[in-house]
């Protein structure tokens, strides 16, 4: 029988507005120079999701709604997917630049899907600088999470530039039928029934952490009732790590958005993040957030909107492994944390983020998040989709969740190849909403960069490829101060190249064979009475940053 739409993947479904679109993208650059034959055509591409349908079922489920409302909505697969209506073509106008790709998927990107087909479209875009071309993919976020939309994307790459066989299995099972009306009306009644014992299990398990949930954590009151109960309750509830109390700014970004969209994007070293995070002592995931705290600070400080408080961002974190996930699509839950835009110190603003992503791990850590799928369980299903809409317009107006959404999703770090073209990016996108600001930054690793992804409303971010500066200038900066890179290991080579080796590398060399072989060299042992009389600066140590030349936070 189909799968059911769960309580919590249904709200994905319940927000979706004419302005709040709830799908989940990817933009995937090819460089398709090496492959035989030139660039992969739109028939290639066809031809390769039919052999790999069967691995990305979500391509071929669409929704079937019970009558009346009175229940989540089914997963029913159909036997044949209309390619010709899901996977389109188009070409970019001279030149293809960055820019020209970014306004051409904004538009994509602010279209909604047609929920009476399978909730996905695929675009073959042509006419990219330097004979590259493009795909730009979006799923609904109802079928897909952050992980799993990359897993389907996955699914239709290989590891090399020769396309692999995959066939179905033999014993292929039939499609999955919705089931009938009068079943989906009955199960829809016994749930309504069953709904009383839903919320009770709801307030034993969620009250506790009122103080986490979006929008409700904002409301008067929510903290000390989150307290008593847990002062009340298990050693465990006991045991959570208090949150602050986050008080969420007006930005230019915060209200409700438009229809429109703009997006930028870029890319990063990942070994440079890492060496940051080294030095620091702190995460990868520490210092993205905090270039993205630099980048907003910088953003809102040139139009002089910089608020004293810091910024508010969700967080979507990934609840894989825990068991109450089920059979849910999307295995993630959204917490919060500060954004600390208001601190001028570059050096201080990486330790804020590290103290305040320590907070939420613990309070992760010390409970699971099932409470998230209890909340979403503990109204009845005829209700969800008015209370979900009437939410998001109380809270677009009068107190928003959060600033901004920040997601970091880890992906492959070896080249993937689509019908034998070479991906050299994959960006990311999502979404943004009136509840959650009209700024969405999401990050995904792919084959040793970090792939940038800033989707945002278009009257609120005219000017959003700014922020990609930023976010470069950032890098430049916690680079700065987390002093020169290590010179890289040198093999022992032979007699006559070593000599003209070492007049190449000079002093570091020379440090380096003294640590292979444990001995000092004549030079060595000069420095060391004193004849040199220069040291070579250090870099600092973890939480220590250098104070000259640092660009103003």
């Amino acid at each position: 029988m189909a799968q059911q739409v769960s309580a919590f993947d249904a709200q994905f479904l319940n927000f979706e507005t004419p302005t709040n679109l709830a799908h989940i993208a990817a933009l995937t650059i090819l460089d398709p120079s090496d492959r035989p034959g030139g660039a992969p055509a739109r028939e290639e591409l066809i031809e390769l999701l039919r052999r790999r349908l069967h691995l990305a079922p979500p391509l071929r489920r669409r929704l079937v709604e019970v009558p009346f409302g009175l229940d989540h909505p089914y997963w029913a697969e159909d036997r044949e997917v209309d390619f010709d209506y899901h996977v389109r073509e188009l070409a970019l106008p001279p030149p293809g630049d960055e820019h020209k790709l970014a306004e051409q998927v904004a538009r994509l990107h602010g279209r909604r899907l047609d929920r009476g087909r399978p909730l996905w479209e695929l675009y073959l875009i042509h006419g990219l600088a330097e004979g590259r071309m493009a795909i730009y993919t979006k799923v609904h976020h109802a079928a897909v999470d952050g992980v799993t939309g990359a897993e389907v994307l996955a699914a239709l790459m290989d590891f090399g530039p020769q396309v692999s066989d995959t066939p179905p299995p033999g014993d292929a099972a039939e499609p999955q039928r919705a089931p009938d009306v009068v079943e989906m009306v009955v199960r829809g009644v016994a749930r309504v029934l069953d709904n009383p014992l839903a919320l009770l299990r709801f307030v034993a398990e969620a009250v506790p952490r009122l103080d986490e949930v979006p929008f409700v954590a904002q409301l008067p009151g929510v903290g000390r009732v989150s307290r008593f109960v847990r002062g009340i309750g298990s050693d465990t509830d006991v045991n959570l790590p208090e949150l602050p109390r986050m008080v969420v700014p007006r930005t230019p970004f915060s209200g409700p958005i438009s229809e429109h969209r703009r997006f930028a994007f870029g890319e990063l070293p990942l070994d440079e993040v890492k060496r940051i995070k080294n030095a620091f002592g702190v995460t990868v995931n520490d210092v993205v957030m905090a270039m993205c705290a630099t980048a907003l600070r910088r953003w809102l400080a040139s139009r002089d909107e910089l608020p004293r408080q810091p910024l508010v961002a969700g967080i979507p974190v990934s609840t894989r492994g825990q068991a109450f996930n089920g059979s849910a699509a999307n295995e993630v839950m959204l917490t919060m944390t500060t954004l600390p835009t208001n601190v001028a110190d570059p050096d201080e603003r990486l330790r804020s983020v590290n103290r305040s992503m320590g907070l939420v791990k613990e309070r992760l850590a010390a409970a699971p998040a099932a409470w998230l799928l209890e909340f979403s369980q503990a109204m009845p299903a005829a209700l969800s989709a008015l209370a979900a809409r009437s939410a998001f317009r109380i809270a677009s107006r009068r107190a928003p969740a959060m600033n901004l959404m920040i997601s970091n999703v880890p992906g492959p770090q070896s080249p993937l190849y689509v019908c034998g073209a070479r991906v050299v990016a994959l960006h990311p996108m999502s979404v943004i909403t009136d509840v959650s600001g009209g700024v969405n930054i999401t990050v995904f690793s792919y084959d040793g960069r970090l792939d940038f992804g800033i989707v945002a409303d278009r009257e609120m971010v005219p000017d959003v490829w700014n922020l990609i500066d930023y976010l470069r200038d950032s890098l430049a900066e916690y680079g700065a101060m987390a002093g020169p890179a290590e010179p890289p290991a040198l093999e022992p080579p032979a007699p006559e190249p070593r000599r003209r080796g070492k007049k190449a590398a000079g002093k570091a060399a020379e440090e380096v064979a003294e640590k292979a072989t444990g001995k000092s060299t004549e030079k060595a042992a000069r420095r060391a009475a004193g004849k040199s009389t220069e040291k070579t600066e250090r870099p600092p140590k973890a939480g220590r940053s250098t104070r000259t030349g640092r660009p103003a936070g």
